[in-house]
């Protein structure tokens, strides 16, 4: 499995070479990629350490102010397990999206994402989104999709109708987040055993 997901990888890097984004460059620094060890809910994630000093901000966010860095030196990469049994342009896509967050000013789903993701899109025919639709990407992979775990809260967007299930719920989950999909408003729709 781990050599599938570097060979992957590999592949990656080389389509992004040939529309001019070179990941093999100082200014991005090292990348390390491998399987998660923990089996989660997410596709993959991307951790940064190293923060380069030079690229530090301030950002304020509901009266509160955080230091923020736009460029890091170390990156670890890591796939979920359940991601490698999917096909092989559903691994690239997760593949792809973390190799964004490598990038200067993309380690967030803000506006320099969004332009490289819809960069990558048009040039290579990508489908990097902010979220993946897990039950969606099963289909395609002719797979069979069951729930594993029995969750006590099933959590629906009134605009989009996307559902979420939690184990535990926050109280202030409803004022404060919003659909991943549209940003909808979300209202809890069972409180029982699912």
């Amino acid at each position: 499995m781990e050599e599938k997901l570097i060979c992957l990888y590999k592949e990656c890097i080389e389509e992004l070479s040939k529309i001019g984004i070179s990941i093999i460059n100082p200014e991005i620094g090292t990348i390390q990629i491998k399987i998660a060890k923990r089996n989660n809910k997410r596709y993959g994630c991307c951790k940064q350490e190293e923060p380069d000093k030079s690229t530090k901000y301030y950002e304020t966010i509901r009266n509160r102010r955080y230091i923020k860095y736009g460029k890091f030196k170390k990156h670890t990469i890591e796939i979920s397990k359940w991601v490698m049994g999917l096909e092989e342009n559903i691994i690239k896509n997760t593949i792809m999206h973390e190799i964004i967050h490598c990038l200067p000013y993309c380690n967030n789903h803000g506006e320099e994402f969004k332009k490289k993701a819809n960069y990558i899109n048009q040039k290579l025919g990508y489908e990097i989104t902010r979220v993946g639709d897990k039950k969606e990407d099963y289909k395609k992979s002719n797979i069979e999709y069951t729930e594993m775990q029995k969750y006590k809260y099933k959590i629906i967007c009134t605009k989009c109708g996307q559902t979420y299930y939690r184990q535990k719920l926050r109280r202030d989950l409803i004022n404060k987040y919003r659909c991943g999909k549209c940003f909808g408003k979300l209202e809890i729709l069972v409180e029982e055993n699912i």
